[in-house]
């Protein structure tokens, strides 16, 4: 499939999906290569045959909307996200649950893709932040919708790549080497539950201080599909909690109860 001809194809089916196309500039190519892999396996010539295809097998939209995923991962993704976390945000919030007389500071990673999110908070908080607060301690629920990618992250394994923007001492001390492969050792894994999740249509049910949402929902999704979720996020903070998306990204205008913190990209906190 030509470039040309499968931006044509995006920029029709994406609406179609609640994708925006904006979002997928940058990443078309990783997609188009999965339309073309399909188009071969159906035995279709190109992309109109695709479109016709799909008119007539509705549950090839399903399939579509799982290429469309773009998981993007790695330990500390984004190091001044994680260090605005590390300095600012999450003593912040375990100030905070500390005087309200509570144990425990309650983290959501929303779209966790294979786990270095999630594990890179459980490191910040074991190897810089537990010791300030030693009567706190950190849960964290991480969810997302591919089932293979949660498989990934609850076998915590990594190549050296996913490892390469954290401290040298931090891989030192929290992995072990299993020929080329990295394992995260076992304390820094008991604090985080996976779930199955599909942030378009559920939440967890409870209330979090801390929400990390970034560089999915407010990238690749379509404008009403972002309200829904900006809802549904705003509802599962505790009071003063604070959502972080991408540095890049901003919550839709109609969105309100969540106001931007000043200097921090990305960082909101619930009124």
């Amino acid at each position: 499939m030509e470039n040309a001809e499968c931006v044509a194809f995006l920029r029709w089916s994406l609406p179609r999906l609640q994708l925006r196309w904006e979002g997928f500039r940058k990443v078309r190519r990783q997609v188009c290569r999965r339309i073309q892999r399909r188009l071969h396996e159906l035995g279709l010539p190109d992309a109109e045959g695709y479109r016709a295809y799909l008119a007539t097998h509705p549950e090839e939209w399903l399939w579509l909307d799982t290429a469309c995923r773009i998981p993007i991962s790695r330990f500390y993704r984004n190091r001044g996200a994680f260090e605005s976390l590390a300095e600012n945000v999450l003593p912040l919030l375990a100030r905070r649950v500390e005087e309200a007389g509570e144990g425990e500071l309650r983290c959501w990673s929303a779209g966790c893709a294979s786990g270095e999110e999630p594990y890179s908070l459980a490191l910040i908080w074991a190897l810089r932040l537990q010791s300030q607060f030693p009567g706190l301690s950190l849960r964290i629920l991480a969810t997302d919708v591919d089932a293979h990618l949660l498989a990934r992250a609850r076998n915590a394994a990594y190549g050296a790549s996913s490892l390469k923007d954290l401290p040298d001492d931090w891989v030192e001390r929290a992995f072990e080497r299993s020929n080329s492969l990295f394992c995260l050792r076992s304390e820094f894994r008991r604090d985080v539950e996976f779930r199955l999740e599909d942030i378009r249509k559920e939440a967890p049910g409870e209330r979090f201080h801390l929400i990390l949402c970034r560089n999915m929902a407010f990238t690749y999704f379509a404008e009403a599909p972002q309200e829904r979720v900006a809802a549904l996020l705003r509802e599962s903070l505790e009071p003063g909690g604070i959502l972080m998306l991408g540095s890049h990204e901003e919550l839709p205008v109609a969105v309100r109860g969540l106001s931007a913190l000043d200097g921090h990209a990305g960082i909101y906190q619930k009124l």
